[in-house]
């Protein structure tokens, strides 16, 4: 117990041999590629059914998104999507299902957009503050769910859902009364501008901001804090097992509350891109919206680890940065969407399937080590 860590059957579980750590990461790696290779099949398959060349739609898909604006826009792309996988992620390390952060993350770049628009800093420094202010509001939007669950046991599926709508009504009312643009008499219905001191550095001016290397670094803390830390373990072993968590001394309570914080924290930088780089505002036609949704589809592709994250949220940036060239060759664009959809159903029924035979394989090992032991 001095590390942190429950003894016994929980802590086997969690803290597995290095073999059998790398002959299950080599067996999801193996069943997540040939689920994307049989949804590339079925794919195929529908595209020759409308009459579509699926050679000459892949080829177009290749073609066009190894161009390097392409690629640029791919990562510009992937930047949110990475947030928010991130934050979905957290939650479901939890065994909580945060399906809140697209409220989350539009609460907090209306405050983060309004308080940076007031404020006077040195260039990196009001950066800084622009993002802080949107993780403590992202933070604060997801403590509403976090209290009713542990003081009222309000599941999160419902509360966040309801959260989400609650936060745009809350959004129009403050635009409404109280955040508005008043460059222009008042009729632009966005905050006002940023000062050039907010502006996230470009990384390739243009094409792709600093964001993107905020969103890597991110997934990097989400990496050493839940797979590398007495916390990460902690929170891991509650959400794997509460009761048996609770008898080590762990409080799933305390834990639930604080991987929502963690999680509205870092749902909280999903519009960041925007914000602080492209619309240099917040606006309802400046954020984008819907990436909270696809955040959860990112991190269900990455099996919820941070290298998965990223390798699902790039797949998704290339596939979405060449939809437009798809249209011009006649194919329509939706199948990008098809495809992402296909991708994610075909990866989550295999690697079901796969994790199920890993458990009566090992299952069937342990009770060929009992047996063993019990001739002896």
């Amino acid at each position: 117990m001095s590390d942190g860590r429950p003894s016994g059957p929980l802590g086997k579980i969690l803290t597995p041999s290095r073999a059998s750590a790398m002959r299950s990461s080599g067996t999801t790696i193996a069943s997540s590629l040939a689920a994307i290779a049989i949804a590339l099949t079925i794919c195929a398959v529908l595209l020759a059914a409308t009459g579509k060349n699926p050679i000459d739609a892949y080829s177009t898909i290749l073609e066009t998104g190894a161009s390097g604006n392409k690629l640029l826009e791919m990562m510009r792309r992937a930047t949110p999507l990475i947030f928010s996988a991130t934050a979905v992620a957290i939650g479901f390390k939890m065994n909580i299902f945060n399906i809140g952060v697209e409220g989350q993350y539009l609460f907090a770049a209306l405050i983060a957009a309004e308080v940076g628009s007031h404020l006077s800093l040195p260039g990196l420094l009001h950066v800084a503050v622009i993002l802080l202010v949107a993780m403590v509001a992202g933070a604060a939007w997801a403590s509403i769910a976090a209290v009713l669950k542990v003081s009222k046991n309000v599941h999160e599926v419902i509360s966040t859902i309801m959260l989400n709508y609650i936060a745009l009504s809350v959004i129009q009312w403050l635009f409404e009364n109280f955040f508005r643009d008043d460059s222009d008499g008042g009729l632009n219905v966005k905050t006002t501008l940023l000062p050039y001191s907010g502006k996230m550095p470009d990384i390739v001016s243009g094409r792709l901001n600093a964001m993107f290397v905020v969103a890597l670094v991110t997934v990097a803390i989400f990496w050493v804090v839940v797979y590398r830390s007495r916390f990460g373990f902690r929170l891991r072993a509650s959400g794997f097992n509460a009761t048996a968590a609770a008898t080590a001394g762990i409080d799933a309570r305390r834990m639930t509350v604080i991987a929502m914080l963690l999680s509205g924290a870092v749902a909280g930088l999903v519009a960041m891109q925007s914000v602080t780089g492209e619309a240099f505002a917040y606006g309802p036609n400046a954020t984008p919206i819907q990436f909270g949704f696809a955040g959860i589809t990112v991190a269900l592709l990455g099996r919820n680890h941070p290298a998965g994250i990223v390798v699902a949220a790039l797949l998704f940036g290339f596939l979405d940065s060449t939809s437009a060239e798809l249209q011009l060759a006649a194919v329509p664009n939706s199948i990008v969407k098809v495809m992402q959809a296909i991708i994610v159903l075909t990866v989550v029924i295999i690697n079901e399937a796969t994790i199920r035979r890993m458990n009566i394989k090992t299952a069937e090992r342990a009770r060929a080590e009992l047996a063993a032991g019990g001739a002896q």
